[in-house]
């Protein structure tokens, strides 16, 4: 198509240009069949390119943690405490703001509550309404009718457009305007209104939601996440190596079936496997009560604070048999997964090969360290990796109840409907970890069925091989590949997913010197300060623009110990902040979220959440600092985005049909 030049003549096409483009044309003429349908469609088009862009929200690592998920997206990264505070901060105490907020944030509890407080309802009722189609407006302002009307709850539709496209100012007006709000009280629907007219604030809030990777694992619910992502029209995941393990256990690798069950116990997260997804643990508490029934098994107690009560001590010493017994089982599944794919070159993990019965020690990297537990009865020693035929049953009837799971199902076609490896967003490319490097900051070869890939180029071939492991015309001998290579994705040390020099799991666990413990990361963690390397990566994805970025997580920013999470002259922003309740002690914080609205990049650090409980009673918000990352000097409109791109691609070709009915080239379908 024959691109134009804004505020030009209109333009000449040629018989051979319609012609090359006739078949174009004669599909575009079936949705406008006329001069005029054609000409309203470019003016409606041309509209919207000047409106603000809309809201991008980033959010990464959440971890289950989905109280804190929810309460995030409810406010926008605090978003919409900004919109309030713009609008009201003259006219309403700071109490009365965080209040209303609060409202919007959880409007039928927070109704409830407020209600028992106050003694004239019609009046709060009156007050409260005008106050929330005030914010309705102007959090709507950047979006054309057409769509505001489709967010719009159907009973409510008509009555909440009347509101916000009717100013009060004028007396007649006024009059009118006040009746649909007295209507709306003396007709007993104000709750269901205010419920109603918050959602919509809180939806068109945010225009479209990037999660960066990692929503399983550690915290309770993941399964309640993805759940709530049914209630998003624009999202997208770029998949982390947590996902990756839980996809990788839905497609029947026994080895990240194995982690799944190992992290949840290591953080007593049964909810998400028995209650999420229907995992049958009965086996599992059998065979650890019969193999470690007279073992402790001290060092396999779960991770919870020392002051929870909620599980008991007979509690926490099934969990502990349980985490044991898994965990020797992963060892072992590990061990064969990495003898039957030599060409990973991980042979340095096969502990078990390098433990000394005897003296219950192991070597590590040429090193030899006491083990803290050396009780493993289903271990051989002339023969380590070998499961005993209770654990064979053990590990099958869990895959099963894996690959059977349909909720489970459900959720991983969600991350194939909605994700891949990374993402390109108006100039800002997302990915959970790294883009392996070598070391002098060029991009790394990483063999992939004996084939090198670098780069863009390695996300996008590892990705099609995540979903051939799901795909049912896949030849057999690549999907069984690609379940193994889940395995891969998880730890390996070239894993763009990971890259790192190794997992320490099995260290972590029984080696006290933190020494062993330590995990080498990549080159990209080690040079991604530098412009010139993240220039080169952006180049290689094909992002272009003035003001490009990358964005991603995996690693958690250690903000307590001053880390700062711009980097390389603010081209690069890690997410991570600690989303999940095990990271805080190291972050310091409860995590970052980035916001991308029409007048720059903000980056908001977040103070751990209370509850929503909390939050409905007192009106409390998650504490957050904002950070001016990159301030536009002119508001971002919709024509300098990915979407304004298109829609002038389209507007392009509405001008050439124009031009073929007008010169009889091609017929209005009249």
């Amino acid at each position: 198509m024959k691109k134009t030049v804004k505020n030009a003549e209109p333009p000449q096409y040629t018989p051979e240009q319609i012609e090359a483009d006739r078949r174009v044309l004669e599909l575009l003429s079936q949705t406008f069949g006329s001069i005029s349908a054609a000409a309203t469609e470019i003016i409606n088009l041309e509209a919207i390119l000047n409106l603000p862009k809309g809201t991008e929200h980033f959010v990464a690592d959440i971890h289950g943690e989905h109280e804190a998920f929810a309460h995030i997206i409810k406010n926008a990264s605090g978003n919409i405490k900004r919109v309030v505070q713009e609008i009201f901060s003259t006219a309403m105490r700071e109490e009365e703001i965080r209040q209303l907020c609060t409202l919007i944030y959880y409007p039928g509890r927070k109704l409830e509550n407020m209600k028992q407080q106050e003694k004239n309802l019609p009046d709060f009722y009156n007050i409260t309404l005008h106050r929330l189609v005030r914010v309705l407006q102007e959090v709507s302002s950047k979006y054309t009718r057409s769509k505001v009307r489709k967010s719009l709850p159907k009973e409510f539709a008509y009555i909440i457009e009347e509101l916000l496209h009717e100013s009060p100012s004028g007396e007649d007006k006024q009059a009118y305007y006040n009746r649909i709000v007295e209507t709306i009280i003396s007709t007993g629907q104000a709750d269901a209104f205010i419920k109603a007219i918050c959602r919509v604030i809180q939806h068109l809030s945010i225009d479209r939601l990037h999660i960066l990777g990692d929503i399983y694992d550690r915290g309770p619910g993941a399964h309640l996440i993805m759940d709530s992502l049914g209630h998003y029209e624009n999202f997208d995941i770029q998949w982390g190596n947590h996902d990756a393990l839980w996809m990788g256990a839905a497609a029947g690798n026994e080895c990240n079936v194995a982690n799944v069950v190992r992290i949840c116990l290591r953080y007593d997260n049964l909810a998400t496997l028995e209650d999420g997804y229907g995992i049958n643990l009965v086996p599992l508490v059998t065979f650890a009560m019969e193999t470690y029934a007279d073992d402790p098994c001290t060092v396999f107690e779960p991770k919870v604070g020392a002051d929870d009560t909620t599980l008991s001590i007979k509690s926490r010493r099934l969990i502990a048999k349980m985490h044991k017994a898994i965990s020797v089982i992963q060892f072992k599944l590990e061990q064969q997964m990495i003898k039957r794919h030599p060409e990973w070159k991980m042979e340095s993990r096969l502990l078990l090969d390098n433990i000394d019965f005897k003296k219950g020690t192991v070597t590590v990297d040429g090193k030899e360290y006491a083990l803290l537990d050396s009780n493993f009865p289903t271990v051989d020693p002339s023969d380590p990796d070998r499961l005993t035929a209770e654990e064979q049953e053990l590990i099958h009837k869990l895959v099963h109840s894996f690959i059977t799971s349909e909720k489970l199902r459900q959720h991983i076609d969600v991350f194939f409907s909605h994700g891949c490896m990374y993402g390109i967003y108006n100039s800002n490319l997302l990915f959970h970890a790294s883009v392996p490097l070598n070391a002098d900051g060029s991009l790394k070869d990483v063999t992939v069925m004996k084939k090198k890939y670098r780069g863009s180029e390695l996300l996008h071939r590892v990705g099609m091989l995540m979903r051939a492991a799901f795909t049912p015309d896949t030849p057999e001998k690549i999907r069984k590949y690609a379940r193994d290579y889940y395995f891969y994705i998880w730890c390996g040390p070239d894993s763009p997913l990971f890259d790192k020099s190794k997992m320490a799991t099995f260290e972590r666990y029984l080696i006290a010197d933190k020494e062993a413990h330590h995990e080498e990361k990549g080159n990209y963690y080690r040079l991604r300060d530098e412009e010139s390397v993240i220039d080169r990566i952006l180049d290689d994805f094909g992002v272009t623009g003035d003001h490009r970025h990358i964005i991603n997580g995996h690693v958690p920013v250690k903000a307590g110990k001053g880390e700062n999470p711009i980097k390389a002259g603010g081209k690069l922003m890690v997410i991570d902040g600690g989303f999940s309740k095990a990271y805080h002690d190291t972050t310091g914080i409860a995590g970052y979220t980035l916001v991308y609205h029409s007048r720059g990049l903000q980056l908001v650090q977040h103070e751990p959440f209370t509850s929503p409980e909390d939050a409905v009673k007192n009106g409390t918000d998650i504490k957050s600092t904002t950070m001016l990352v990159e301030r536009k000097k002119d508001r971002v409109l919709v024509r300098d985005t990915d979407k304004g791109h298109e829609l002038q691609s389209q507007i392009d070709e509405l001008k050439e049909l124009l031009f073929a009915y007008r010169h009889g080239m091609i017929k209005e379908r009249l």
